[in-house]
């Protein structure tokens, strides 16, 4: 069948008059902000340019989440408020630091969220004292941690502000119930009316469909949008009618009918997709240059936006995210590793060194010391800027790209101990024991049982964890004074003492002193071991 035709914005009249509602107060200076839920292909994005169209006399600021961005600290907050830099003269002296420190534009220490929020509302005001401003932000559920607080911050204090926030989150992830979002006003997208889902199929499917077919159609979808369309243009009348019993998630129908198109398009233009998808900042001028690396052009592009695939215009944008991911997931590891290469090799090492440098290592093919050792390097800045979850991820991938094991165990540990600094325990748990077997000395052996301490005491405090992390002290003490103190400092340990053990505090204050305080936004973490991975130290 062929392609369905596009359609203008039908439906959803109730969410219309919301959002109408909240760009007039936005006008008078009473800002808000709202998230919009829904299942993928709902109706999220199309309600958010609808809101774009709306916005008469206002300025507006277009961020999306994409996924390979997920452990780029601030990487989100970069795209919103990078075109406002030149304002940042007019905020205290701690806020543009903050900010610069956020951004990379300067060294310090890590940034405090609270000031990087308080920074990046003044941004917004004053931008706003212009002209009111509306700020969408598609597919929130991929945000980075970092950008999802100081947003959440924000989002909480635009009453006497002239600026609507609007975030669009996907239902259907695991990232969804993220209680920065939780707290915030909320509109869930249901199904198109049945009335509503019929107009759309005969505005935008050619020919005409049995009304049997039809209303199967529009319940077996439940009225989403994407779904209709998509499924009724690319479905033959008899696959239409054997209806979807049996058949996976509608997000998973979606997925697997865009993988169909995919392989369906030549090889080059296969490959074009790819390159599109493995590049996360949707930048022509990028993609354009590694697509000259690879000998491929507009042709192949063409090919790709024929079957309305992808648009590359100011931006390069894919149809859908579920098209972002079917293309990548559809290619050969050889393919990836090609595109990577190539977004490598055009990617400006001075201005996106971090960038260029995960695209080299997803292109590695085998152990390689020299990527390692830049990765380590890199979990330090990202560290430094607050980025633990950043962090993290440069160093599991440093420890992929190890031969030696003894050395290999040392950046699985620095890894496990980043993820669970971040929040990550089943991740933290899972490269402990990839560690554990590759220990080779006593001292990693004894971070293996230190780290599982915490872990299990991160994830449900009692007995067992703390009697495990004296335990380790003690080990520790004859290895590494300094590790052992910070064994016995594990924040909530301090005032716990099994029955007839000596307490943690009363051991730390007779080796080492009292212990060291702890910020408000560090209290929860464990202590970091230090002697893993010298690089990643700040």
């Amino acid at each position: 069948m062929s392609r369905s035709r596009s359609a203008a914005f039908m439906g959803r009249a109730r969410e219309r008059i919301e959002l109408d509602a909240l760009l007039a107060d936005a006008r008078h200076g009473a800002g808000s902000v709202l998230v919009i839920r829904g299942e993928a292909g709902i109706g999220k994005t199309a309600l958010m340019r609808y809101c774009a169209r709306q916005a008469f006399g206002f300025q507006v600021r277009e961020v999306c989440g994409v996924e390979s961005e997920m452990e780029l600290p601030f990487a989100a907050l970069h795209q919103l408020c990078a075109p406002m830099l030149d304002r940042l003269d007019v905020l205290p002296a701690p806020q543009q630091q903050a900010i610069r420190v956020a951004f990379g534009l300067a060294g310090g220490s890590p940034p405090d969220p609270f000031i990087v929020g308080l920074a990046t509302l003044g941004l917004l005001s004053e931008v706003a004292a212009e002209r009111p401003l509306v700020c969408l932000v598609d597919d929130a559920q991929w945000l980075d941690s970092v950008s999802k607080q100081v947003l959440g911050f924000v989002g909480r204090r635009l009453n006497a502000e002239s600026i609507l926030l609007l975030f669009a989150v996907r239902s259907d992830t695991g990232d969804a119930d993220d209680p920065g979002f939780a707290v915030l006003p909320g509109l869930t997208l249901g199904g198109l009316t049945d009335e509503d889902a019929r107009e759309l199929l005969t505005a935008t499917v050619p020919g005409r469909l049995e009304g049997r077919v039809r209303d199967r159609l529009i319940a077996e979808t439940r009225g989403n949008p994407l779904a209709l369309v998509e499924l009724a243009g690319g479905m033959s009348p008899e696959e239409l009618a054997g209806g979807f019993a049996g058949r996976p998630s509608m997000t998973g129908m979606l997925h697997d009918l865009y993988l169909q198109r995919i392989a369906g398009l030549p090889e080059a233009a296969r490959l074009f997709l790819v390159l599109a998808a493995a590049d996360p900042t949707a930048d022509p001028v990028l993609v354009w240059r590694a697509a000259r690396v690879l000998g491929l052009g507009r042709e192949e592009a063409a090919a790709a936006e024929a079957e309305q695939l992808l648009v590359i215009d100011s931006l390069v944008r894919f149809r859908h995210p579920l098209v972002r991911s079917a293309a990548y997931a559809a290619a050969s590891p050889e393919q990836r590793r090609t595109a990577h290469q190539a977004l490598a090799e055009a990617t400006d090492p001075q201005a996106d060194p971090e960038r260029r440098l995960s695209h080299r290592a997803a292109a590695a093919t085998a152990p390689d010391e020299d990527i390692a050792v830049e990765l380590e390097r890199a979990a330090g800045r990202a560290e430094a800027r607050g980025g633990l979850s950043a962090a993290a991820g440069f160093l599991q991938r440093a420890a992929t790209l190890t031969e030696r094991p003894g050395t290999r165990a040392d950046r699985t540990l620095a890894a496990a101990s980043a993820h669970l600094q971040a929040g990550s325990l089943r991740t933290a748990a899972g490269l402990v024991a990839e560690a554990e077997a590759e220990a080779d000395t006593d001292l990693q052996r004894a971070l293996v049982a230190r780290l599982r301490g915490q872990i299990d005491w991160a994830a449900v405090p009692g007995r067992s964890a703390p009697v495990q992390l004296l335990r380790v002290a003690t080990q520790l003490d004859g290895l590494d004074a300094g590790l052992a103190r910070e064994t016995t400092s594990t924040p909530g340990l301090l005032p716990w003492s099994p029955a007839g053990s000596p307490t943690p505090a009363g051991i730390f204050r007779r080796c080492h002193g009292p212990p060291c305080s702890r910020g408000p936004w560090r209290s929860r973490r464990p202590a970091r071991p230090t002697c893993c991975c010298a690089a990643w130290r700040p």
